[in-house]
Formats: structure tokens, C-alpha cells, sequence
């Protein structure tokens, strides 16, 4: 592999001569821009705008837009000049534990591959070091004019780089988490652990780039004069989860099913008191609206009872208070006859 950097690892007082080799490559299938019309390439041309002609390569430098938009030269003597100790150095300032650095700021990789035999031995005690402490080393290095931040690590029996971003250019997640206050039910946290169990691990080489792939198959088939395309895969629909339950309790049984697991138990989950299901066939929704018609037609008999039972208290209670009247009534004619009847023959003894 060619390298697009030399320099040397600074490991203390421990120099290792290195060459920087890319780590990664693009696969993506590119384009280019044409005119419609006739099939012509469309190019860019670099355009003086004093002098309104193009320009070669050769003839274009650097320039820094002041705020008041007028353009400051700056050559590669100017660049070269600073002093900037990581030029031609990836410095290691620190060996920290992987979980300490945040996987948002990782950017390109690289191989690092000792540069001559006299590089071999430091190469190696600094990539057994790694090893041994299960951590991470934190460097700064400069490529293509300016400083950058790295994480070094052993991958196989290489060491590699990432590329890191500084902390002050990762963004706060600010404004992007969802403002309304959602609960999680233990059942529905059960159902995504059977998920995630159910997926399991994955052999990271299996995975490939389908649209890749359907691109390559277009374009074979236009080649060969207008054959016929790859079928296009429908699409899924979108929308609102409207029972999350029974959406991940069919993505559990999907993920079995796709495993060769038909049949398994989705997950051992206590169903929530209270909570509605679908009717699974006609039969049951109509015993559900039976069972609904009965306990209404109950509700209204107990409703019923209870008015008859009020009624016939206060009846009950009309004719006591009428009972008691006439009792009264009937009392007090009786004592008025008798005290009538006692007066009659006091008057005549008098006589």
C-alpha cells in the first residue's frame, strides 16, 4: 500500500521512524455529471475573477477571506515556517482507556508501518505496551496543513490510528431528543431484551452493501442494451407504531422464524391487567360484545333493584308515619271520651 505520510512515532525519548498508510477505502459507486440533452460531460473550469479566464494549477495559491472580504496570500513557505512540532512527529501525550474516548469523534484511519529495520524493534515494544496495558494512546499529529488530534491502538499485530476531531467541534446534542415525557413499561423493556437476545451477534464480514450492488446490476443491464432491472424492493411502510407491544412481539418472531427457530416461545412476558388486545377471530370479538351487552344489562337490573328497594323504604316509611298519626289520633279521641265521661258524675253529685 502506498503511504501518503513519513514521519516518526515520539514515545518519550523513543523515536519510530513510521509511514502513514490509509486504512479504509470507498467502494461507493460515483457519477458523473452530464448534459441531458446530448450525453456531454459537464465540467468545472477555474475562472479568474479579475481577469475573467481560466486558470491552470499551477498558477493557483492560498488565500485567507478576511471579515471585510479582502483576501490575505498565504504560501506553503508561510505554513512551512510555523513552529509546529508535529510536522513530521505523531506525538503521544497520553495513554488512556478506549472507553474514555467518545466514538463521535472519530474520524479516518490509518495503518502505521514501521519505516526500516531500525524501526522495528521500538515499533514493537510500543505496540506490546498497548497490549499489555489495554489502552489507548492520545496523539497529535499535523496532515494536509494542519494540526490534528489521534488515537492510536493495536489492530492484529499493526498499530492504527483514528483520526479524532477536537472536543470543542462535536456539537451538544441539544433540541434532539423527544421533548414529550414517555414511559416504558417493564413489559415492553422485557419484549426489546427478547429482540436484542433473539438478533444476537453477527459476523461483521457477512454484511454488505445491497444498494451497492443493485447500482452495479443497473448499470450491467444498461450495457447490455436495456436488459431487465433488478426488481426494486418494496417499500416499508412508514407511519405511527400504533401498539408497540405487538410490534415488537412480531419483530421477535420475525428474528426466530429468520433463524430457523419456528415455533419458539416469543418471551415469557406477565401480561398488564387492563390493557386491550386485538380479538383474534369473530367468534371472540362477538363474545366480547355479549359478555359487554350482558354485564350492561346486569348494571341495569342491580340499578333497578336498588330503585325499587328505595321505594319500597320510603312506602314503608309513609305508612309508619301514617300508622303513627291515626295511633295518635285514635288515642287522643279515646282520652278525650274518658275524661268526658269521668266530669259527668262529678257535675250530678254536686246537684
Amino acid at each position: 500500500m502506498r503511504s501518503i505520510w513519513n514521519g516518526a512515532i515520539s514515545f518519550g525519548l523513543v523515536s519510530i521512524p513510521i509511514k502513514l498508510v490509509n486504512a479504509t477505502e470507498s467502494h461507493s459507486v460515483s457519477f458523473r455529471q452530464i448534459h441531458t440533452a446530448d450525453g456531454g460531460r459537464i465540467r468545472y473550469r477555474k475562472v479568474c475573477e479579475l481577469e475573467e479566464k481560466e486558470v491552470s494549477n499551477a498558477e493557483i495559491g492560498k488565500g485567507y477571506e478576511d471579515a471585510d472580504g479582502s483576501i490575505i496570500p498565504i504560501t506553503d513557505e508561510d505554513l512551512a515556517a510555523l513552529p509546529l512540532p508535529t510536522a513530521k512527529t505523531i506525538e503521544i501525550v497520553a495513554f488512556v482507556p478506549a472507553s474514555s474516548i467518545d466514538p463521535l469523534q472519530m474520524e479516518a484511519a490509518y495503518y502505521l508501518s514501521a519505516s526500516g529495520v531500525p524501526a522495528a524493534k521500538p515499533y514493537t515494544l510500543l505496540r506490546e505496551a498497548l497490549k499489555r496495558s489495554q489502552k489507548v494512546a492520545v496523539a497529535k499529529f499535523a496532515l494536509r496543513g494542519r494540526e490534528r488530534l489521534g488515537m492510536l491502538r493495536v489492530v492484529d499485530d499493526v498499530i492504527a490510528m483514528h483520526g479524532l476531531l477536537w472536543p470543542d467541534e462535536i456539537r451538544a446534542p441539544e433540541g434532539v431528543a423527544p421533548e414529550t415525557e414517555v414511559t416504558v413499561r417493564d413489559a415492553e423493556l422485557d419484549l426489546a431484551d427478547a429482540l436484542m437476545d433473539t438478533l444476537g451477534e453477527v459476523d461483521m464480514d457477512s454484511l454488505h452493501d445491497d444498494y451497492r450492488t443493485a447500482v452495479e446490476q443497473m448499470i450491467a443491464a444498461k450495457v447490455e442494451g436495456g436488459g431487465v432491472l433488478p426488481e426494486a424492493a418494496p417499500a416499508e411502510g412508514g407511519g405511527q407504531v400504533i401498539d408497540l407491544m405487538a410490534a415488537l412481539e412480531g419483530s421477535v418472531k420475525a428474528a426466530k422464524e429468520a433463524r430457523g427457530e419456528e415455533g419458539a416461545a416469543v418471551a415469557e412476558v406477565t401480561p398488564i391487567k387492563g390493557r386491550k388486545r386485538a380479538a383474534s377471530s369473530p367468534k371472540a370479538s362477538g363474545a366480547k360484545k355479549s359478555t359487554g351487552a350482558g354485564a350492561k344489562k346486569t348494571a341495569a337490573k342491580k340499578t333497578a333493584a336498588k330503585k325499587t328497594a328505595a321505594k319500597k323504604t320510603a312506602a314503608k316509611k309513609t305508612a309508619a308515619k301514617s300508622t303513627a298519626g291515626s295511633a295518635a289520633k285514635s288515642t287522643a279521641k279515646t282520652a278525650a271520651k274518658s275524661t268526658a265521661k269521668k266530669a259527668a258524675p262529678k257535675k250530678r253529685a254536686s246537684a
